[in-house]
């Protein structure tokens, strides 16, 4: 997939229209927040947060490590 963005101006700033395609493949819609990831290959626009995803990811091995204490500490 080979998409064609133009820069447009927005108010003092620049920015890029989105067509309806991209917004549904990025399953998002005006007013969510989008994050640019720069990567080996070039730069990403993602609607995934990799730091929240990677603090997500301790928090799940923090609670399997210690399911037993969790247990005991809801009741």
């Amino acid at each position: 997939m080979i998409n064609t963005l133009k820069l447009t101006n927005v108010g003092n700033s620049v920015g890029v229209i989105l067509p309806k395609e991209l917004l549904s493949k990025l399953r998002v819609d005006k007013g969510d927040t989008l994050y640019v990831v720069e990567t080996p290959e070039g730069i990403e626009l993602t609607a995934y947060r990799p730091d929240f995803a990677a603090q997500m990811d301790a928090a799940e091995e923090i609670m399997r490590d210690n399911r037993d204490v969790l247990k005991k500490l809801a009741l």
